[in-house]
């Protein structure tokens, strides 16, 4: 198992749920709501995340030549 394939999935989970807390924070409370909500907004990163495939290296892609 290699963790650079669930990097993009795991960092867009954390940022959605961070950004989503960050704004529950603001009257310094956390309601049940609040809480479904940034709950919901962890998965819905990592699926939509998880569905969209990786770009592939520029290492793998045949090299393009310009100067002929």
């Amino acid at each position: 198992m290699k963790i650079s394939k669930y990097w993009k999935a795991v960092v867009a989970a954390v940022v959605a749920g961070a950004g989503t807390l960050s704004t529950a924070l603001a009257d310094d409370t956390i309601t049940a709501a609040e809480g479904w909500a940034a709950g919901l907004a962890v998965l819905a990163a990592l699926g939509f995340t998880w569905a969209v495939p990786n770009r592939r290296s520029p290492a793998v892609r045949p090299a393009v030549r310009h100067d002929l």
